[in-house]
C-alpha cells in the first residue's frame, strides 16, 4: 500500500526544510514534492481492499522528520522481563516517536556472545515494531577483566560495544578495547564513572545531600573518567562516544577535545537538561539515577553543550524498574528512570526556551545518532521510509499509567507537556498513529 504524507513541514537537516508531500511505496520514499502537492494519486481515507489506493496522512501543521533514534536504552530482556521486554520496550519507543533503538548489554545473561545478540535481534524481528540494534559488551560478563569477542559479535549484528552500568576501571583494558573496536570499524560507548569516588554515594554531593543525610557523589567521579577516556581516544585515534554526560566539567573537557580534533562524541539525557538534584527532595526514588541529577550550574552547562554542539546526541537512558525496586528507602532503590515516552516532549521544551532550534533537536535525536552509528536515516527518494511526525503544539499531561513500558519509574508523571510524536512509520509501516484518533 502507498502512504501519502500531505502538507507537513518536512525537516531533514542539511537536506530539506519546507512544506512538502511525501509518497511512500514498498517501504521506501517514492516521491517528494518539489513544492505544492503530489497529484494524480488514487487516494483513500479508509483501508484499501487492494494495494492500489493510497492512504493519506494529513500532516498539516505538523513536522515530518527522519525517524528518531535512541542510542541508549535498557530493554531488560533476556533475564529481567518483569521490568521490560523487547516487545513492551519497542511499543514504548514507537509511541515516543522512535523508529530505532540501541539496547545496552546488561541483560542476564550479558550480551557478550553471539547467542544473546542473535536472540535480541530475532525477538525484535518477531515484534516487528521499531528497529533494535544491540550494543554488545566491551568485556566478558561486564566484569572489566578481558575483552569480549568483537568479531563474532559484529558478525552476529552488534552495532557498538559498551559496558554501560559498569565502568572499565582498567586503563590498559580500555585502551585495548578502543584499538580492537577500531580494527573492526566499531564504536566504543563509555560509561564514565570512578567507583572509588562514588563510594557509597546515592545522589549529587552538596548541601542538599548533607541536609538529607545521604552520601554524595562528586562531579569528579564522572569527569575524571571522561578525561581518561579522551586521553585514550587521542592516543588510539579510535572513535569514542561518552554516555549520559551530567557535569559541567565533562562538558568543558569534551568541548576542548573536539577543538583539538579528537574523535569523540557525547550524549546527554532529558533528565539532565530538565531536572536538578532538587528533584530527589522528599526522598523521591523516581529521581534517583546514575549518574545522579546535578546542580543548576551543571544543568546550565548541559544547555550550553547542546546549544554549541559539544553534546551531539539526546538519548533517554531508558531504564525500567519494577515498583519493588523503587518503593524502598532511597539508599536501597535502583538507579534509573524510563524515558522513551517523554523524551521528545522534553526536548521540545529546549526549542521553546531558545536553547535549540527545531532543526538542532532533530539533529540530536535523529541525524547525529544515525551518523555516529553508521545508520542511513534520511528523507530522500529511494531511502527507507523511517519517519516520525510531530505535533509541536499539542498539549497533554503525562500519565505514567498509560505508558506502554512495563515500568512506571518516571519523575515526570503529572507534568504538563507541549508537543509529541503523533505518527511513527518504520519501513513504510505505520507502527503508531495518534492522528487517526482525532
Amino acid at each position: 500500500m502507498q502512504i501519502l504524507i500531505r502538507g507537513g513541514r518536512v525537516i531533514d537537516p542539511g537536506n530539506l526544510d519546507g512544506i512538502h508531500d511525501i509518497l511512500l511505496q514498498d517501504g521506501k520514499i517514492a516521491q517528494i514534492s518539489a513544492n505544492g502537492s503530489i497529484e494524480n494519486i488514487d487516494v483513500s481515507e479508509s483501508e484499501p481492499a487492494d494495494s492500489s489506493p493510497c492512504k493519506v496522512i494529513d500532516a498539516s501543521g505538523k513536522i515530518v522528520t527522519p525517524g528518531l533514534i535512541d542510542m541508549h536504552v535498557h530493554f531488560r530482556e533476556p533475564g529481567h522481563e518483569y521490568k521490560e521486554t523487547i516487545q513492551t520496550g519497542c511499543l514504548a519507543a514507537a509511541h515516543g516517536g522512535f523508529t530505532a533503538v540501541c539496547t545496552m548489554p546488561n541483560t542476564k545473561p550479558v550480551n557478550d556472545n553471539r547467542q544473546v545478540t542473535e536472540y535480541i535481534i530475532n525477538k525484535a524481528a518477531g515484534v516487528d515494531t521499531v528497529r533494535v540494534y544491540p550494543v554488545a559488551a566491551i568485556s566478558k560478563g561486564l566484569e572489566g577483566n578481558g575483552l569480549a569477542e568483537y568479531g563474532e559479535l559484529k558478525e552476529a549484528g552488534a552495532i557498538a560495544f559498551s559496558d554501560d552500568g559498569c565502568p572499565i576501571v582498567n586503563s590498559r583494558l580500555m585502551r585495548r578495547a578502543l584499538e580492537y573496536a577500531k580494527g573492526f570499524g566499531m564504536l566504543i560507548i563509555s560509561h564514565c564513572e570512578d567507583l572509588d569516588l562514588v563510594g557509597a554515594g546515592v545522589m549529587n554531593e552538596g548541601a542538599l545531600a548533607t541536609r538529607m543525610g545521604l552520601a554524595g557523589i562528586p562531579n569528579a567521579a564522572e569527569s575524571i573518567m571522561v578525561m581518561r577516556d579522551i586521553a585514550l581516544c587521542e592516543l588510539t585515534q579510535a572513535p569514542l562516544h561518552i554516555a549520559h554526560v551530567s557535569t559541567k566539567e565533562s562538558v568543558r573537557t569534551i568541548r576542548e577535545a573536539k577543538k583539538r580534533g579528537i574523535p569523540v562524541t557525547a550524549e546527554t539525557a532529558p533528565h539532565y537538561f530538565t531536572l536538578t538534584e532538587d528533584a530527589v527532595e522528599k526522598y523521591n526514588t523516581n529521581a534517583k539515577m546514575s549518574p545522579p541529577l546535578r546542580s543548576y550550574d551543571d544543568k546550565e552547562a548541559i544547555w550550553e553543550g547542546l546549544s554549541d554542539g559539544t553534546l551531539d546526541v539526546i538519548a533517554t537512558d531508558h531504564a525500567p524498574h519494577a515498583s519493588i525496586e523503587k518503593e524502598v528507602e532511597f539508599n536501597l532503590a535502583a538507579n534509573g528512570i524510563i524515558g522513551l515516552e517523554t523524551a521528545l516532549s522534553l526536548g521540545l521544551k529546549l526549542v521553546d526556551k531558545g536553547f535549540l532550534t527545531i532543526n538542532n533537536l532533530i539533529e540530536k535525536m535523529s541525524k547525529n545518532p544515525a551518523r555516529i552509528l553508521g545508520i542511513k536515516n534520511t528523507l530522500k527518494i529511494g531511502s527507507v521510509a523511517d519517519i516520525t511526525i510531530i505535533d509541536p503544539d499539542v498539549l497533554y499531561t503525562v500519565d505514567s499509567d498509560c505508558f506502554h513500558s512495563l515500568s512506571r519509574n518516571t519523575p515526570f508523571n503529572g507534568w504538563k507537556m507541549k508537543g509529541k510524536a503523533v505518527v511513527t512509520i518504520v519501513g513504510g509501516k505505520v507502527v503508531f498513529d495518534d492522528l487517526s484518533k482525532k
